[in-house]
């Protein structure tokens, strides 16, 4: 049953939880922009959600003498972001980047949360035959 609900909603449903936590990561960060020392953090979208999703990565070993890239078996991981200008005393928020990337993210959860709503409206829909 949870399998057939999976397809339904297809990648939405993970993609609307992996939002809710980039969410917090980016809410902290604004929330400790004035914290000495404190470092931004931010979490790869695509790579969590692919994680998430079990795709694989385009990169792949065929054989033994391959190299492994450093995203594989990698998953959701909070990654310091590089700081465009960091201040003397450590932080490396920037408040407008941080900003403009909790904005992206609201909106990107809300068109998730607006196409799960359809596909919920429609399968109601069928369910009563209307």
């Amino acid at each position: 049953m949870a399998n057939i609900i999976d397809q339904a909603f297809g990648i939405h449903g993970q993609a609307i939880q992996l939002r809710a936590e980039r969410s917090q990561i980016l809410a902290a960060n604004l929330a400790n922009a004035d914290t000495p020392g404190f470092k931004a953090r931010d979490v790869d979208f695509k790579q969590a959600l692919q994680a998430a999703h079990g795709a694989k990565s385009p990169l792949a070993i065929t054989n033994a003498s391959h190299i492994g890239s450093l995203d594989q078996g990698a998953e959701t991981q909070l990654r310091f972001r590089v700081p465009l200008q960091p201040s003397l005393d450590g932080n490396t928020v920037d408040v407008a980047t941080e900003q403009a990337a909790f904005s992206e993210n609201s909106n990107r959860y809300l068109a998730s949360l607006t196409f799960l709503n359809g596909r919920i409206r429609g399968l109601m829909t069928a369910l009563r035959g209307d």
